[in-house]
């Protein structure tokens, strides 16, 4: 070991007692971590490996970095040597370690606001993408006729089923004399039938007129309510 990295040591173990350890006569690993961050954020913490060439300070010393920290990526790591191999040519020909250590620093001091930056960015495309969402949602959907029908029909099939299931559980306590009747009485149209009838007409000739913004929540009926006036309509034909 040449004196002047002998005297260079010395001088590192003064400036970093608890974070250098020299591995060799010609490896140190300093322990840096960022020096200038945002109250409440999170410091990150890499350990620069350093290997003495022969020829130097006239040649720059080997560097790489080691981590654990998660934010910490592989091309965070490659831009962080990339700069402290310019810096480190910059200064050839004289002792670089505590140069290079305090570039380290600065440079994860500027990567932590980079992240901080980025999850903010995340974040806010996140809001915008959950707003747009929501003004989809609470405005309608514009439909042409072909979609109406589309949506129509599957709107219909639903209520179908459901009515199917309802008439199955009826059935189910009926004699079989009542079964009879009632399937007579289901083949005959009830006035709401006849309603329904007319204001799907009436519903496919507006949207042949243009383009509409539909909101299908409109369409959508509970159980009590179609009960309710079905027996509205049933006691109207007894009369």
């Amino acid at each position: 070991m040449s004196d002047a990295l002998l005297e260079e040591f010395e001088v590192l173990e003064a400036i970093y007692p608890t974070e250098l350890q020299r591995i060799s006569e010609r490896d140190v690993e300093i322990e840096a971590e960022a020096d200038d961050i945002p109250d409440g954020a999170d410091n990150v913490q890499v350990t620069l490996c350093v290997h003495y060439t022969d020829t130097y300070p006239d040649e720059l010393p080997e560097l790489s970095l080691k981590h654990e920290d998660p934010k910490i990526d592989d091309n965070d790591v490659d831009k962080l040597l990339a700069d402290l191999k310019k810096v480190g040519e910059d200064n050839l020909g004289m002792a670089m370690t505590f140069t290079l250590v305090s570039q380290l620093r600065e440079q994860l001091s500027e990567l932590v606001r980079f992240k901080i930056e980025e999850e903010n960015k995340r974040e806010r495309e996140k809001e915008r993408l959950l707003l747009e969402e929501e003004e989809k949602r609470t405005r309608g959907t514009p439909v042409t006729i072909e979609s109406f029908k589309a949506w129509k029909a599957a709107f219909d099939k639903e209520i179908a089923l459901k009515k199917a299931q309802e008439e199955e559980e009826r059935l189910k306590n009926l004699t079989p004399k009542e079964r009879e009747e009632w399937k007579r009485a289901s083949t005959r149209l009830s006035g709401r039938q006849l309603f329904e009838r007319n204001k799907i007409v009436e519903d496919e000739t507006l949207v042949e007129e243009g383009a509409v913004s539909v909101d299908v929540s409109q369409y959508e009926r509970t159980k009590d309510e179609d009960e309710e006036q079905d027996e509205a309509l049933t006691f109207s034909d007894s009369d």
